[in-house]
């Protein structure tokens, strides 16, 4: 018998076809996922659900999406709320879901819920920046009209310091007094409002 040998072009072509072989077995099911069957990727992303939290966020950045909208494409990428909050920011817009699509259904006891515990983790204006105490001592002082006047008067007379603690505690003045300030006119607003409905 006679020694049997692999030359150089035999060995190419052995390495071809086990490129080729492996390169068919690996990527065709990568294909089936591509447009050419977007029926079965619509079918696996059935069982994935978009977080109701997610569509409520996005609908409040974006008034002008509508829920199912949102929803559909949540569900389409996988729940990536940043992959459609650039969508609708680049002015793309969100394609239009199919009638099959079912969105799931929003109970408003699931809302009110999950927004009632948000309401103490932002306190309001007169807790965050502590004017409790000033809020009690310019309510028996002065009534709106006059602080207003107040504070034209102080913006006149104190022209902008070169000092920084100056021009913060002044900036820090005018806050306090626009937010007690606004605070009136609402305390005003509400008693007009009880005084009519009252009558």
């Amino acid at each position: 018998m006679a020694e049997q040998t692999l030359n150089i072009p035999q060995l190419l072509a052995v390495i071809l076809v086990g490129f080729l072989a492996i390169r068919w077995y690996f990527y065709s099911s990568i294909s089936n996922t591509t447009p050419n069957s977007r029926q079965s990727q619509d079918s696996r992303n059935a069982g994935r659900r978009a977080d109701p939290r997610q569509v409520e966020q996005i609908a409040q950045m974006f008034p002008q999406a509508g829920r199912r909208e949102i929803q559909w494409d949540l569900q389409r990428n996988g729940g990536s709320m940043a992959a459609t909050t650039e969508r609708l920011i680049s002015g793309r817009g969100l394609e239009t879901p199919p009638p099959s699509f079912q969105p799931q259904p929003q109970y408003p006891t699931t809302n009110s819920s999950t927004s009632t515990p948000s309401k103490p983790a932002l306190p309001d204006l007169i807790t965050r920046y502590n004017l409790s105490s000033k809020l009690s001592g310019s309510e028996s002082s002065t009534p709106a009209s006059s602080s207003s006047a107040d504070i034209a008067a102080t913006t006149s007379k104190q022209a902008w310091s070169t000092n920084k603690n100056e021009r913060q505690q002044l900036l820090q003045r005018r806050r306090e007094e626009m937010i007690l300030a606004a605070r009136r006119k609402l305390e005003e607003k509400d008693r007009a409002s009880k005084g009519g409905g009252q009558s």
